[in-house]
């Protein structure tokens, strides 16, 4: 072992005896003040958006321009009360959407909660106190007990005990001298030193963290959902409205009817309840989640969680418990293991914050030897020395001195031993931080032991993955620990694929070529996530320390452990709540839940926005007139679209691999089942209009209620990718469709906002809808067989 290596850290470096000493003086205030002029404050920019445009930004889109346009035609057209009636879908829309973003400001406030408040600095020879956003480079400040470090610094005198976890990654405190560079947020535990600052601001460490979190942002598979979906249905319906359009001046029609027409297209083509859908599905995702100790902090996460096929998981905290145990004590011949804990327990502190000290008691405490010295003097670790020192009297009233440290250190106050130091080898090769126990007479010590520790897995973690990996998951640990610490867990885990060698992350990185990526800095996390998704994967991120967050933000869904800060809480989309990773396996099942959910109300809004526009044209082309009202598309758009909301209570099958949004086999089944659907409305109007001689009017009705009740029948139909009858349907998903029946029957019946139909042909489109809906469900199942839409 490295004579610079200390006893609670062997891999930390402390270099006091190293690096000479250096005298600096703290700056004057005029210098002062001209480097806070050049570099500005120590202090990230505030980004914030103002809450009156985030709200305006939620009326900037394709679905909110498709009913801006239709209310200004309805405003046009005199139609107040339409136009009232969409005004409150879009605001609808556009409220559930509001309460569910601006996360990267939270994120960025917790970031900056860490930071310390005041910093004690040297200005004009003597030490003052002074707000830490006025720090400077070159600025010489003060460390002490429980200060929180406020700028990226450079070590020039003193020891101290660093937490510097929650930005590095580190799982331990590291001792920390004379040449030691460290960060801003980090937390001083013990000691007290003086230090030159290097970086403030945006340039520190933490600054560049916080950058990260800003600037990282991926856009959620719900956003590029809807708005391919959208950009289909625009294009495609819009093609058939400018037909509709043509064909209609061409003929003469006179603008007081073609301009109806044009907006009733425009109305029959918006899927205005798909935005709102979505949110809705998530919450009730959300709410089932957090009865499981899963809390989204996004929507969008719950829908994300469906889709991810990698996970990349942080070690400390995350896969491992981030408490320090012992993993092995090797005692020297003629002494046990109860005796070498119960001698390293006298020379360790009794309560305090060092990590070492408490796992070295409390795994004496569970192995008690009963004839250990009375402890007379205890010296606490003193990192120059590298040493803590205890002092007892045996039985006989003998004197007995006890050191516990770096093995190097201890070593060299005892007799030579090869053995001994082949052991020390073979364990810290192993990843584990290795103490030596010397006891003996004061003048005579003897090596009576040696003691490894290790953060150990939890319990949980082997099995976490292996169910991953049934749900097509793989899981890639990412780490800031060393290679060596992170393949004893990787093994431990499950994870058994290749270590990627030190160095920045390759551009073509795949999961399959690595399971382990040690020694990674935040940067490093953040662009790993970067190239999985670069490369066509949908990531997942796990993490627990402000060092996680811009990658938790980057990754489609960042996933908090419970032990996890502010910061990585607020850039993760999913907090678990409870110890243990059995959440995100509980998050992507409920995920796929809610995918399933959204796909059936998806599929059905493209069946029906194809189907409604070419009814219109070809009931333009059969009667002459449109055979829709923009009254009666409202209220199908109503009825139909958002009555059918209530399939994001249904039961579904969650799919047994990853879910991806693809489009275009959601528009191609769209397409042919709107076919279907297209024929059986076409049907009904035609016998409508030949068999029983009804006027345009009655026609219009019949119109009506047969999208109505065709809608219904596509419903069942497709809600279960098997046969209809494979699953029961919710009480909320029957009573939807009952209320849908029963209203749009009253009003055709009553003649309520349209023309009266005999209830015996209501009564005809009921059962025509049945026989089509039977039909449609012997024709999805080969159809989305084909498409491998499951």
């Amino acid at each position: 072992m490295s004579p610079t290596q200390t006893s609670n850290d062997p891999t930390a470096k402390v270099p006091p005896r190293l690096v000479p000493r250096i005298e600096l003086k703290g700056l004057t205030s005029d210098r002062a003040s001209s480097r806070l002029l050049q570099d500005g404050p120590n202090a990230t920019p505030d980004t914030s958006v103002h809450p009156l445009r985030n709200a305006l930004a939620k009326f900037w889109a394709p679905v909110p321009w498709l009913l801006e346009a239709s209310i200004a035609l309805e405003l046009v057209l005199h139609k107040y009360s339409e136009a009232a009636i969409i005004a409150g879908l879009l605001i609808f829309n556009a409220g559930l959407a509001y309460f569910q973003e601006g996360r990267a400001q939270a994120t960025l406030a917790a970031l900056k909660s860490r930071l310390a408040l005041t910093a004690s600095v040297e200005r004009d020879g003597k030490w003052e106190t002074i707000p830490a956003t006025e720090l400077v480079r070159g600025d010489l400040v003060k460390l002490s007990l429980g200060s929180v470090v406020a700028a990226d610094v450079h070590l020039t005198d003193g020891s101290v005990l660093l937490d510097q976890s929650m930005l590095t990654g580190e799982s331990l405190p590291i001792e920390a001298g004379p040449g030691t560079d460290t960060y801003a947020g980090a937390l001083v535990k013990r000691g007290e030193a003086t230090a030159e600052v290097t970086a403030t601001g945006a340039k520190t460490k933490f600054g560049r963290t916080v950058e990260l979190v800003r600037t990282a942002h991926v856009e959620s598979s719900q956003e590029k959902a809807v708005l391919r979906i959208v950009r289909n249905l625009a294009i495609f319906n819009g093609i058939i409205i400018l037909l509709i359009g043509a064909y209609a001046y061409a003929h003469a029609m006179p603008w007081s009817e073609i301009t109806p027409l044009l907006l009733t297209s425009l109305l029959a083509a918006i899927p205005v309840a798909l935005p709102a859908t979505f949110t809705l599905a998530a919450a009730l995702g959300a709410r089932a989640l957090a009865e499981l100790g899963v809390l989204p902090t996004r929507l969008s996460a719950v829908d994300e969680a469906a889709t991810i096929d990698v996970l990349c998981s942080d070690k400390t905290g995350t896969l491992t418990r981030n408490e320090l145990s012992v993993t092995s004590v090797r005692p020297m011949p003629g002494f046990d293991e109860a005796h070498v804990l119960g001698f390293a327990a006298l020379a360790s502190s009794e309560g305090g914050q060092d990590s070492v000290d408490a796992a070295i008691r409390l795994a004496s405490s569970k192995k008690p030897a009963s004839d250990l010295p009375k402890l007379t003097a205890f010296v606490p670790f003193d990192p120059a020395k590298k040493t803590s020192e205890a002092t007892g009297t045996d039985s006989t009233g003998g004197v007995r001195r006890i050191i516990k440290g770096a093995f190097t250190v201890v070593i060299s106050l005892t007799a030579p031993s090869p053995t001994a130091a082949r052991i020390a080898d073979e364990l810290e090769k192993q990843g584990f931080r290795v103490l030596a126990v010397a006891a003996g007479a004061p003048s005579s010590l003897q090596l009576i032991g040696l003691i490894a520790l290790s953060d150990p897995p939890r319990k949980d973690s082997a099995s976490l993955i292996s169910e991953l990996q049934t749900l097509g998951v793989r899981t890639v640990m990412v780490t800031g620990d060393a290679p060596a610490t992170a393949a004893i867990v990787a093994h431990a885990v499950g994870l058994k694929g290749a270590i990627c060698p030190p160095g920045p992350i390759p551009d073509r990185v795949a999961p399959k070529d690595y399971s382990v990526f040690a020694g990674i800095l935040p940067e490093g996390k953040y662009n790993l996530v970067k190239a999985f998704q670069k490369n066509g994967h949908e990531v997942g991120m796990c993490g627990d320390g402000a060092n996680d967050a811009p990658a938790l933000r980057q990754a489609q869904i960042g996933i908090a452990v419970s032990t996890a800060t502010d910061v990585a809480k607020s850039a993760a989309g999913v907090v678990l709540t409870t110890p243990g990773l059995e959440g995100i396996v509980a998050a992507i099942k409920e995920g796929r839940i809610t995918f399933q959910r959204i796909l059936t109300y998806t599929l059905n809004s493209v069946i029906k926005k194809i189907a409604q526009v070419l009814l219109l044209a070809i009931g333009l082309v059969m009667t002459g007139h449109a055979v829709l009202t923009p009254l009666l598309m409202v209220i199908i758009m109503i009825t139909g679209d958002f009555l059918a909301m209530s399939l994001t209570t249904d039961r579904v099958r969650p799919s047994q691999n990853p879910n991806a949004w693809e489009i275009g086999k959601i528009t191609t089944a769209g397409v042919v089942l709107g076919g279907f659907f297209l024929t059986y409305c076409t049907a009904i109007l035609a016998v409508g209009k030949f068999e029983l001689g009804l006027g345009i009017d009655a026609l219009r009705t019949l119109s009506v209620v047969a999208i109505v009740y065709g809608s219904q029948a596509t419903i069942y139909a497709i809600r279960e990718r098997r046969h209809l009858w494979g699953l029961r349907p919710t009480i909320w998903l029957v009573l939807s469709s009952m209320a849908d029946l029963l209203i749009i029957s009253t009003l055709a019946i009553a003649g309520i906002a349209m023309a009266p139909l005999p209830i015996g042909v209501v009564a005809g489109e009921l059962g025509a809808a049945i026989v089509f809906g039977l039909v449609l469900d012997g024709v999805k199942i080969p159809l989305f067989a084909r498409l491998r839409i499951s």
